[in-house]
């Protein structure tokens, strides 16, 4: 990057702006880049895109070169495993050069007639940005439901149509989720609206076809609630979910009678989380009542429903967290997460017999995927690794045989699992608090301090990143680095107390982990100051600005994608998308405690005038959920503060918002540019 040092670096102007709260003053000089409507604003962004297309022109080649080997990994024509929903196949595929899939049925049996239902790359035309989501079939396989993004910010159009003729009705819902549930007459459809200022999910309405008035049949009035609406697995019931953080509650109906009234499940009571599943003559309660801080499964009888009836299935463990339950006809199976590692618990109803499934990997990820039916004895789970390839696996839970469905394809002929090891290492925390890592890299190497390696974490929202197998990823073990996931508090790799230990006025630790894992890779050779380089989006973004505040002297380049970094201000502004939804997560600054502690964290608010990594950071210009203001206004502050000759890119999509590109091709642009920024600093040009 020596070659691009002599440009100069956009600066932006300085408009100093008071921002007061409990007698305490920030000043915020950047705040006038809040406003996309001002053309400045515009001008600035575009200018920054010009410096970092010019800093990173040397490795454009590269880049290209590295898109084409990351594409080539990628069977292009593949599709998914099909699976089987009231009589028909459903299928997803991608067809080669395209970027968008296409979705598709088979009636009773795959050798079947194919039926198209949708090809999102013939919809996608004259858009930047396309997704399609909320698939929902009526009950009579006639109509479907769906929702259409064309700007990146979340706010989906539901459509309905007629399968057969492939006619678009003319209502067009706008302003919702995406998602959608059919009652069973056919003909009466739920769906979420959100609030068009805040995107907060918080009003269910009734929609009849041909009509043109829908009934609201629920409104959230409780901005630190969000709301949506589902169909059972059993088909009985319309669910209404109400959420936040740290509470739930349901309502309920039956799917025949769409125009009855909804039944709360059970009210909310502060910090009492559940969540229901219906089978048969019962509900299902995966829940922390009682304490139960890892959670418990209970059940109740579908019309004795208080609290007061539910009787316990499987009760805590203080060292097994349950994630999730699929019930069956014949058998019980319950996702659990134990010491970092997900197990597989399938229990028989008749014999209470119980067993584990068998994974043999020191660290690994595996979950159940699509199991529709009921009257099955057939479990259908996902296994990858870090080293292996994910794979969808067809389990009879009666003769205990499984069947590999398919495996994913890495082409390109130069992969071999064989040669690439994994493994599970722990680092010891500030507190004494012992830190997993999972560590993939290409064998042969020496672990002599002089390896390039990559450290990513995210550490929010009790959101667990598992070791993934990842073809991208192949293109930076090949040329030498090592990559580590560090399972930082925050997330719930360790159960749910690790959550709780990385939240609120305990998420500190999150940032201190991560550093703490970074020495001791540094103290074991694994890599070096000079070598090591980190990586995090969205809240693990916030990570990446905190750790280059508080320890820039670890690290020799940093990417932070749509990072979260100006905490105060957007937690103070309710009219941000998902503001009050968070202050469970983060703290309401609204009170002193929280407003001093977050203030302390602030990656914006703690710039100072010190040397900092080489960076690379991202952002969309529609984004709901990490506003493109933030990382813009950090990327100025740290530009007038910092004390050294290193460069910091910004990389604004213009088109797009939080989740980038949406095609599958034009995000691996994003992968190729990231990858190229990082190769570039350790002197890889091929």
């Amino acid at each position: 990057m020596n070659k691009t040092y002599n440009l100069e670096a956009p600066r932006a102007k300085k408009v100093p702006q008071k921002l007061q709260k409990h007698n305490d003053l920030r000043i915020d000089d950047y705040f006038w880049i809040n406003d996309k409507e001002n053309p400045e604003v515009i001008q600035y962004l575009n200018e920054e895109n010009t410096y970092c297309d010019k800093i990173l022109t040397h490795t454009k080649s590269f880049q290209e070169n590295l898109f084409e080997e990351m594409k080539s990994r990628i069977k292009e024509d593949d599709s998914s495993v099909p699976y089987k929903y009231n009589g028909y196949w459903y299928i997803t595929k991608f067809e080669k050069g395209k970027d968008y899939p296409i979705y598709s049925r088979k009636k009773e049996s795959l050798e079947a007639e194919e039926e198209l239902l949708f090809d999102c790359n013939v919809m996608a035309e004259g858009h930047s940005y396309f997704r399609l989501v909320g698939i929902s079939i009526s009950p009579d396989n006639k109509l479907v439901s769906y929702g259409i993004d064309t700007t990146g910010r979340r706010q989906y159009t539901i459509h309905i149509k007629t399968i057969a003729t492939d006619e678009v009705k003319s209502e067009a819902i706008e302003n919702t989720t995406g998602s959608s549930s059919w009652a069973n007459d056919n003909k009466t459809l739920f769906y979420t609206k959100k609030d068009p200022v805040t995107l907060r999910a918080f009003q269910i309405f009734k929609h009849s076809l041909g009509q043109n008035s829908d009934t609201l049949v629920y409104e959230e009035s409780d901005d630190t609630f969000g709301a949506t609406v589902y169909k059972s697995k059993s088909r009985k019931y319309i669910i209404i979910a109400c959420y936040s953080t740290l509470t739930n509650e349901y309502h309920i109906l039956n799917a025949d009678k769409p125009n009855g009234n909804f039944e709360v499940f059970c009210p909310r009571v502060r910090a009492l989380e559940y969540s229901i599943s219906h089978f048969e003559n019962y509900f299902y309660i995966l829940t922390n009542k009682d304490n139960a801080t890892n959670f418990k499964l209970m059940r109740c009888k579908e019309n004795e429903r208080n609290i007061e009836n539910w009787q316990e299935v499987i009760a805590h463990r203080a060292s097994v967290l349950i994630e999730n339950i699929d019930i069956f006809k014949d058998f019980l199976v319950v996702s659990e997460r134990e010491n970092g590692l997900n197990e597989i618990r399938i229990i028989s109803s008749f014999t209470n017999e119980e067993y584990y499934l068998p994974f043999n990997s020191e660290t690994y990820t595996a979950y159940t995927t699509t199991n529709v039916e009921f009257d099955t004895d057939v479990l259908r789970y996902a296994y990858n690794s870090l080293t292996t390839p994910a794979s969808v696996i067809e389990f009879n839970m009666n003769t205990k045989s499984k069947k590999v469905l398919k495996e994913q394809e890495v082409l390109g002929g130069k992969f071999k699992k064989e040669n690439y090891t994994s493994k599970r290492i722990w680092a010891t925390a500030d507190d004494g608090t012992k830190i997993p890592m999972s560590m993939v890299y290409r064998k042969g190497i020496t672990m002599d301090g002089k390896n390039p390696l990559l450290q990513y974490a995210y550490g929010s929202y009790g959101s667990t990143v598992d070791p993934y197998f990842s073809t991208i990823r192949l293109s930076l073990l090949d040329r030498g680095f090592i990559y580590v996931i560090a399972h930082v508090r925050g997330g719930e790799y360790l159960g749910r107390d690790w959550y709780n230990d990385g939240k609120l006025l305990n998420k500190k630790n999150t940032f201190t982990d991560f550093v703490a894992c970074s020495k001791y890779l540094i103290s074991m050779e694994y890599t070096s100051a000079k070598h090591l380089y980190a990586m995090g989006g969205s809240a693990g973004g916030l990570l990446m600005g905190v750790i280059v505040n508080e320890a820039p002297h670890l690290y020799n380049g940093v990417v932070a994608s749509v990072p979260f970094v100006d905490v105060v201000t957007t937690m103070l502004d309710d009219s941000i998308p998902l503001t009050t939804g968070e202050y469970d997560e983060w703290g309401n600054p609204n009170e002193e405690t929280f407003y001093n502690y977050m203030k302390s964290y602030s990656p914006y608010d703690n710039v100072t005038g010190q040397n900092y990594p080489n960076m690379l950071v991202t952002s969309g210009l529609h984004d709901s959920q990490v506003q493109y203001w933030e990382p813009t206004k950090w990327v100025a502050k740290l530009r007038d503060l910092k004390t050294d000759s290193n460069k910091i890119l910004l990389r604004t999509n213009m088109d797009a918002g939080h989740g980038g590109a949406s095609g599958r091709f034009e995000s691996l642009k994003e992968d190729a540019e990231e990858f190229a920024f990082l190769l570039d600093l350790e002197g890889i040009y091929e």
